[in-house]
């Protein structure tokens, strides 16, 4: 019997039939239909009425478990008995079992049969005892077994006994003689009693097995820990690796992860380093565990996600519910499927959260959440598209991304696409090439391609956008979709929401038979770029200087642009990891500061004068000089700026607003003028494309060169590095020596979403502007003092924290600075009431 709709377990039954919620990773019915056939029982029918599709999509004929299936569909609900004597076609010729398909059980049904046949009964119920009563029906027998009274579901002023009806049967067919047709008619309510009344031989049989209706969330919860203590006898799937823990096929465990038992982990899921999953916990299939996670008595649905630093004890989880980074849900706290549980979120005990729905990070939810839907604030973060690896970015994702990307174009318009070497982007660039052709947009496909070959390749085309695919550097498990407008750069904010519109309404265009897009393999871009390049930038010197160089492509895009222009430069070129492998992802922050450490060493080893690390999509680059010593992110934007100041006199550079005030030195020195910039992706470009700016960079190993375009791009900053060193005859340690000391601090403020905009407004009423304090918006607030010493604080677009930096004359001056101002931004955050 598998068509109840099971109301005290929503929202888990919101979307699915209860027979179909997963005990220690099987629907429940699918335990019940492995004792069955433990028994002997191997012809069955399946009672359905709501979600049926459901029910018999997921078991089909039954031919897996080794069973043969059939099903009788009700219209309408029917009852108990209504709904036997639905399927009474299939069941007159002989005996028959009635058992429910979702309560777990592992009661002797040999004994039940044998029994009834002892007592030669028409119906015989299976009994159970049991300490609460009140919500089942109870059975009142005699010494021999004969039933005289039935009470369903009693007050406790009506409670006789505690033994009660299972819903478990033993019939003859000639019980369906007492059963109305096409009715909705009840055993225990209604068929039993005339039964009982008339003197037919109605007998019960005290079971004494394990046998629980999971009926309410806490019945779900209950049984899930019985099945772990071993004291229901059903099949646990996996393997038992140790007393109590039982992991899935082709599970990935890191060692250092904690795992204490009894505990199961389902086929194809990870658990991450550090994360803890302790006793009663059932994590799914599919499901990714992050590093520091936490989970004590939490079910985890398949397909979920349960990001770093999460807090799960004694919840539910539903399938296909992304729980991210330092979220908490509480004891009793159910989170149906496909929502989003974003950062520093709370869920109180005992809330309801039904499927589809958003929790906004930093909220605290008290009440259920049943129709509200919160959708997410934005599709785009700061590096486009981006999310885990076939968690949250999945092929189904990039399908639909890039047919909203399509509907904003018009038809027959061209996209380019591209994508680092890895697996992962190669598959999701194949579905995103099918949208995009699908959706009446022609494709010109570069393949495995450098971000800057590809900006280049939309902004010299005839493409209408393009659409780069790669791994995110420093995260081998995520992945970027990075979206780009006519002139090759990051799409706009305004350009973004309107994407974001409709991929948010699924309102797709679609082509038809003959509009489908062409796809085009367009040769010899990289050698049009490579050209490009060096008849724009200025060379001169370079011949004459006679240079070595070590350079390091990371083994990615970068490897493939790099032969062809090292060829065409004329100087000593040392090369390491320069093989595309399509096997290679990103490098981890270890792995990254390993790689500069060699590079350092062949760079003194071979009296090279400087040596360059390109990431792996060849748009950022990392300096070590020529004693092979690394110079950061910040020494390497002064060192450049340095290089160029001194040949452009009166000209103007772009640096972001967190850069030093060490520039403004250097420019000075110069003649030269600086313009500062928010963070924002595509704030840097647009400046650069004004026509007296001769430099800007980012800070994070990122240079335009604006004499060949105005995006970011690792090939041109180290094609223009090598002209400067080249005429300069000075080495990087040299130039890095001339250069001031820099103070400049950071650190970041957990920050709740609510409290980002009281946040703001509190930081600008503190600022002491009697004082000669000045406050600069160009990017969140920055509060200058008059000695020249200031403070940044930026709230992230994406996550909930607050960004600070700060600089004074000395570290610890700046560290004095940063710990005022981040002493208002917590404060903010623990006087903000609670949501």
């Amino acid at each position: 019997m598998a068509g109840g709709e099971g109301t005290r377990l929503r929202p888990l039954t919101a979307n699915a039939p209860k027979p179909l919620l997963p005990v220690v990773n099987r629907p429940i019915m699918e335990h019940v239909l492995r004792l069955l056939k433990r028994h002997g029982f191997d012809e069955t029918v399946v009672t359905v009425q709501f979600l049926a599709a459901m029910v018999r999509t997921y078991f089909g004929d039954g031919d897996e478990l080794g069973m043969h299936l059939s099903y009788a569909t009700e219209s309408t609900p029917l009852g108990t008995a209504g709904s036997v004597k639905n399927a009474e076609a299939a069941l007159r010729d002989e005996q028959f079992l009635v058992i429910s398909g979702d309560a777990l059980t592992d009661i002797d049904l040999t004994a039940l049969v044998a029994e009834h046949r002892k007592n030669g009964a028409l119906v015989t119920v299976a009994l159970k005892s049991v300490p609460d009563p009140l919500e089942f029906g109870i059975v009142i027998a005699g010494e021999d077994g004969r039933i005289s009274r039935f009470l369903e579901k009693p007050t406790w002023g009506q409670v006789f006994s505690d033994t009660v009806n299972t819903g478990i049967y033993v019939m003859e067919p000639e019980v369906f003689d007492h059963v109305p047709a096409g009715e909705p008619v009840d055993w225990s309510a209604d068929v039993f009693p005339r039964l009982v009344a008339a003197g037919a031989p109605v007998f019960g049989h005290v079971v004494s097995g394990y046998w629980e209706d999971v009926g309410t969330i806490a019945s779900f919860q209950r049984v899930q820990a019985d099945v772990l203590n071993q004291q229901v006898d059903v099949e646990i799937g996996g393997f038992e690796v140790s007393p109590g823990v039982w992991i899935g096929q082709d599970t990935d465990v890191h060692p250092d992860a904690i795992l204490k038992g009894p505990l199961v982990v389902g086929d194809y899921s990870k658990v991450e380093a550090g994360a803890e999953l302790r006793e009663f916990t059932v994590v799914g299939s599919n499901v990714v565990i992050k590093k520091g996670a936490f989970l004590h008595r939490a079910l985890v649905g398949d397909n979920a996600l349960i990001g770093p630093r999460t807090n799960l004890r004694g919840c539910v989880i539903g399938k296909g519910t992304d729980v991210r980074r330092a979220a908490r849900v509480e004891e009793g706290a159910v989170v149906a499927e496909a929502c989003v549980v974003e950062e520093e979120a709370f869920i109180s005990h005992d809330v309801r959260i039904y499927p589809y729905k958003t929790i906004e990070a930093g909220a605290v939810v008290n009440t259920s959440v049943i129709w509200e839907s919160r959708g997410q604030r934005s599709l785009f973060g700061p590096r486009g598209v981006s999310g885990l690896v076939n968690a949250e970015i999945t092929p189904e994702l990039a399908v639909r991304l890039a047919a909203a990307y399509a509907t904003t174009l018009p038809k027959g318009a061209t996209v380019t696409t591209a994508r680092d070497g890895t697996r992962a982007a190669r598959a999701l660039k194949r579905a995103v090439i099918s949208a995009l052709t699908t959706s009446a947009i022609d494709v010109r496909d570069l393949e495995v391609a450098a971000m800057p070959v590809t900006r280049f390749d939309v902004r010299t085309s005839d493409a209408a956008g393009g659409i780069m695919i790669h791994n995110t550097e420093g995260d081998p498990e995520r992945i970027d979709i990075v979206i780009l407008d006519a002139d090759g750069d990051d799409l706009s904010p305004a350009a973004q929401r309107k994407l974001d519109r409709v991929f948010s309404r699924q309102e797709f265009r679609r082509a038809f038979p003959g509009e489908i897009g062409d796809l085009r393999l367009p040769a010899r871009t990289a050698d049009r770029y490579t050209q490009d390049l060096l008849d724009r930038i200025d060379m001169s010197g370079v011949a004459e200087a006679a240079l070595k160089v070590v350079i390091d492509p990371s083994g990615g895009a970068a490897s493939l642009v790099l032969p062809t222009l090292l060829g065409r430069l004329g100087v000593d070129v040392l090369t390491v990891n320069g093989r595309l492998d399509d096997t290679a992802i990103t490098h981890t922050e270890a792995q990254r500061v390993e790689a500069v450490r060699r590079l350092g060493d062949l760079v003194a080893s071979s009296r090279a004068a400087f040596g360059v690390r390109f990431d792996q999509v060849g748009e950022r680059i990392t300096i070590v000089d020529e004693r092979g010593d690394l110079i950061d992110d910040d020494r390497a934007l002064l060192v450049f700026l340095d290089l160029v100041a001194a040949e452009n006199r009166g000209a103007t550079v772009a640096v972001p607003v967190t850069t030093t005030l060490v520039a403004e030195q250097i420019t000075r020195f110069h003649g030269l003028s600086v313009r500062r910039t928010s963070l924002s992706a595509a704030d840097l470009p647009r400046v650069a494309r004004d026509p007296l700016v001769v430099f800007a960079a980012d800070g994070r190993g990122g240079f335009v060169v604006p004499e060949f375009g105005a995006a970011i791009d690792g090939f041109a900053a180290f094609v223009r590095l090598l002209a400067l060193v080249a005429r300069t005859r000075l080495t990087l340690s040299a130039i890095d020596a001339r250069i001031p000391p820099v103070a400049v601090v950071r650190r970041s403020v957990p920050t709740p979403w609510a409290a980002k905009g009281t946040v703001m407004r509190r930081i600008v009423e503190s600022v002491d502007v009697a004082a000669g304090h000045v406050i600069d918006t160009t990017d969140g607030v920055r509060v200058v003092r008059p000695d020249g010493a200031w403070a940044l604080v930026l709230p992230d677009p994406a996550e909930a924290v607050t960004h600070l930096w700060a600089e004074a004359g000395s570290r610890d001056e700046a560290c004095a600075l940063l710990a005022d101002w981040a002493a208002i931004v917590e404060a903010d955050h623990r006087d903000t009431p609670a949501r």
